[in-house]
């Protein structure tokens, strides 16, 4: 009865297991359904917009659309003209008839004043960009500037396309003019550009405020901006942080300094930002890592690059930690964490990408939990840095920032991460651990990592952090000491031994000479 009972329940058990099996991987395609891929911009599609003189420049990024003009064309692209607001701002105002269509609308009603010029126009009527790029054509625009007015798209922006063959058909024809997308901040801040705290609202909604004017060209292998998540965690891609020479640089400034990161021993690195598992098995799984201390006394390479991110994300270089280069191959990665230091607060993080992967070898940076929406997912792309922000508005802990790196199924990845701290950072961090480093290439020794930790088991962080940097100032004072001690009795026993040496010459001549002497009285 027994062995009848356990053979009938093993369809039963193999149905269960096949429906489990389906349930997973029905999960795993809808989270695949909803995932946002990026990056979404490419180099070919980014503009800028540029005013100002030498001494202060200000500039916006574009996505350039699909139709018109593109990037490539070199002078058919750029344009430098006055910038005008369109009225209707939106191009439609209160024109539009029920049986008026978006290709039909009329020039706009400072057509005079936009003739030659750059047209700024929203896209709050709804209308395609192949109608807004009509309407600024008709009006006589240079370039067409519309800036997205979605409240809650933050910088999100792209490229504008015909929405059917229609009007691809007209755009193709007749759009010859830059058509370029900026973000609703972006908008506000050249519309605001030339404003004072006694300029009126209204004077900067008739176009008062706006730059005398401004330039129009490709960003080429500039820096340019793509938002991934407005906030809950705020995320956001800047191409082009560094160039292919930088990337190689700092991917061989690594070489030989790595260790591999083992998270199971529950002891936390905090000078370096290596933090234990929080689960039983390990979180970084094969992943090599080397931290370059750099610091204040960093060379051309790390100075450049410091004081790009610092100008493009607003990020003071003094709030920076030294480069971390992970090192992942063939089976690494690197479960779901936080980016997280109780002994050094870490108010954003900056991912460099130094190596492009194929998209078949996985190696995907992820955010599993935005508030608003699936899940964010970025594709390894040299160069390309992910920036994304820890804490709040208030500075708390963000708890929508976990992230993990998918397994990389082949090859090599490389990622340089930059730590953007709370607080400035002292003196024994930027300059003396730094220098302690120098001899070894900027491998800090393990000492000062266990040092710092068994301060910390003593005293706690505030008081660790206090009486650390004490230490560690104190010792390249005591080095000195003892190479001055050094010098001097090096120099003590040179004079010592040289003037030994001089006596014993002089006695030796003065022996010579009576000797001669005695010889010829005896001649």
């Amino acid at each position: 009865m027994m062995k009848m009972k356990t053979m009938a329940s093993a369809p039963l058990l193999t149905t269960m297991a096949v429906l489990a099996i389906t349930c997973l991987l029905l999960a795993a395609l809808a989270d695949a359904e909803s995932d946002r891929v990026f990056p979404q911009r490419t180099s070919s599609e980014a503009a800028v917009v540029e005013w100002g003189h030498s001494a202060i420049i200000s500039a916006l990024d574009g996505a350039v659309a699909t139709f018109g003009p593109q990037t490539s064309q070199g002078a058919s692209f750029e344009v430098e003209t006055a910038p005008v607001l369109a009225n209707p701002i939106d191009g439609v105002g209160s024109r539009k008839t029920d049986g008026t269509k978006d290709m039909e609308m009329p020039e706009l009603l400072n057509a005079d004043e936009v003739e030659g010029n750059m047209l700024i126009m929203t896209d709050a009527a709804g209308l395609s960009g192949v109608a807004m790029a009509r309407i600024a054509k008709i009006s006589g625009a240079a370039a067409l500037m519309v800036v997205n007015s979605d409240q809650d798209a933050g910088d999100y922006i792209y490229s504008l396309e015909p929405e059917n063959a229609e009007e691809a058909e007209y755009a193709e024809k007749h759009i010859d003019i830059p058509v370029i997308m900026v973000s609703l901040q972006a908008g506000n801040v050249i519309t605001t550009a030339m404003a004072t705290t006694d300029t009126k609202p209204e004077i900067v909604n008739r176009g008062g405020a706006l730059p005398d004017r401004v330039r129009l060209y490709a960003g080429g292998d500039r820096p340019f901006f793509e938002d991934a998540v407005s906030k809950a965690p705020v995320v956001y891609l800047i191409h082009n942080m560094l160039n292919k020479e930088e990337c190689a640089d700092l991917i061989g400034m690594a070489n030989g300094k790595y260790d591999l990161v083992d998270d199971t021993t529950g002891i936390d690195n905090y000078l370096e930002n290596t933090m234990a598992s929080e689960k039983p098995g390990p979180t970084a799984n094969n992943i090599e890592r080397a931290t370059i201390w750099k610091g204040g006394i960093a060379g051309k390479l790390i100075k450049d690059i410091d004081e790009r991110i610092s100008q493009v994300t607003g990020f003071p270089p003094e709030h920076f930690s030294d480069f971390q280069i992970n090192k992942f191959t063939e089976g690494s990665f690197h479960d779901g964490h936080y980016d997280i230091n109780p002994a050094n607060g870490i108010m954003a993080s900056i991912n460099i990408f130094l190596n492009d992967v194929s998209e078949d070898q996985g190696g995907d940076f992820i955010f599993t939990h935005p508030e608003d929406g699936g899940r964010v997912v970025i594709k390894p792309t040299k160069g390309l840095a992910i920036v994304h922000h820890n804490t709040d508005e208030e500075y708390n802990f963000d708890k929508s920032t976990r992230h993990f790196e998918a397994t990389l199924k082949g090859g090599y990845k490389y990622v340089a991460k930059k730590f953007v701290y709370l607080n400035p950072q002292p003196n024994h961090m930027r300059i003396v651990l730094p220098l302690m480093a120098l001899p070894f290439g900027g491998k800090l020794p393990r000492v000062f990592v266990t040092l710092h930790n068994i301060l910390i088991d003593k005293y706690g962080f505030e008081t660790a952090d206090v009486y650390f940097g004490k230490i560690v100032t104190m010792i390249p004072v005591l080095l000195l000491i003892i190479i001055a001690n050094m010098l001097t009795h090096y120099v003590t026993n040179k004079l010592k031994n040289d003037g030994g040496a001089k006596k014993e010459k002089e006695e030796a001549d003065g022996k010579s000479k009576k000797s001669k002497s005695k010889s010829k009285k005896s001649d």
